[in-house]
């Protein structure tokens, strides 16, 4: 592998070894089961006026189109990787099935670290890790692929945002829902619009963050201007590379933004399934363009998986149900947006710990 001088330093990537006995495996699992019992309580733990599950009546069949949905999203959003997998490597020989598990792996690990830190910031470095370590990629394109799948995932949420908020917010009568969502979106698309101009206005960006940071300082957010404008400059400049790299591939850049598009479409989706089941009498389009506003105005809450103020905010979505309906109906739409990420961590680290004994193994028996 050839090492770039300005790839992100492998050393602040790699995640501390673990599960290398099955104590640490158990203590593991037993972590992630207390987070997702800790999450569940502190979101739904004060809804004492919930139906008893024996007495909800759900129609199970819209259930399948939800399940469909989540399926179809990670599908996509697993071939975005194996695309650009594929596209990047084309001087060299590509194993699509390796690259097939690789980006499977990349893909749903991520969403587990971003799911169990705060601000979904663990997600990226493990996936730049995973990569380097099993792609068989050059660092710098095993650097970029990960960059790019959020950058592209921004871009696809941006695209549906303000398509909805443009053509859909009339269906919402709710003026405090959609000015909180528009600051959402404002705030998840500066990143990468400040990576989209820094690829091809690199002075503009920096005169950009310089204001930025200086606004931070003023409303003291910011304590070392200096420093962090230096810090973020170095970011940007690092992400924009990675840009530049997809970029030289025709017709990539497009690709990946469409199926990030189709992923977002396909999540927000589920809501109005998981209502119906529920026997909420909502239309398509308000459901659809409410949970892409909330979702939005959610963004910049720093907890992991948004936990507290998803659930609050999400009750617009779900008030269209009986009192007694909603704390079920929230807690199967938390488990495909939040908790199955949480519980195929595990699952994944456990399967891999198998197939690294089961190599020791075969290795010991070559030698005999």
């Amino acid at each position: 592998m050839t090492n770039d001088k300005t790839d992100i330093d492998n050393k602040k990537l790699v995640p501390k070894k673990f599960l290398k006995k099955p104590l640490l495996i158990v203590v593991f699992v037993l972590i992630n089961v207390a987070v997702i019992a800790i999450t569940a309580f502190s979101e739904f733990g004060n809804s004492s006026n919930a139906a008893k599950l024996t007495d909800i009546r759900i129609n199970w069949w819209f259930l399948v189109p939800a399940v469909f949905c989540f399926l179809a999203a990670i599908t996509a959003e697993i071939y975005k990787y194996v695309l650009m997998m594929r596209e990047m490597s084309k001087k060299q020989k590509f194993d699509e099935k390796r690259a097939s598990k690789v980006a499977r792996r990349t893909v749903l690990l991520g969403k587990y670290y971003d799911s169990i830190t705060p601000a979904a910031i663990g997600g990226q470095p493990f996936q730049i890790y995973y990569m380097r370590k099993n792609s068989n990629l050059p660092d710098g394109v095993s650097t970029s692929i990960p960059v790019f799948g959020m950058i592209s995932g921004q871009i696809g949420f941006i695209i549906i945002a303000a398509i909805c908020f443009l053509f859909g917010s009339l269906s919402i009568n709710n003026a405090v829902l959609i000015g909180t969502a528009c600051f959402g979106l404002l705030f998840y698309a500066f990143w990468p619009v400040t990576v989209m101009i820094a690829t091809f206005l690199p002075k503009a960006t920096a005169e950009l963050i310089n204001i930025v940071v200086k606004f931070l300082h003023k409303i003291h957010l910011v304590k070392n201007r200096k420093a962090t404008i230096a810090k973020v400059e170095y970011e940007v400049n690092e992400y924009a590379k990675c840009v530049r790299k997809i970029l030289k591939t025709k017709g990539l850049f497009l690709k990946t933004v469409l199926l990030s598009v189709s992923f977002h479409i396909l999540i927000s989706m589920i809501p109005f399934f998981v209502l119906t089941a529920f026997g909420g009498d909502v239309d398509f389009l308000p459901c659809f363009v409410t949970t892409v506003a909330v979702t939005s105005a959610v963004y910049f809450i720093p907890t992991p998986g948004n936990a507290g103020a998803a659930e609050g905010t999400f009750f617009v979505v779900f008030s269209a149900l009986s009192s007694g309906y909603i704390f079920w109906a929230m807690l199967v739409w938390r488990f495909f947006s939040y908790y199955i990420y949480i519980v195929m961590g595990p699952i994944i680290y456990y399967k891999m710990h198998l197939e690294k004994k089961h190599e020791t193994k075969l290795k010991e028996n070559a030698k005999a």
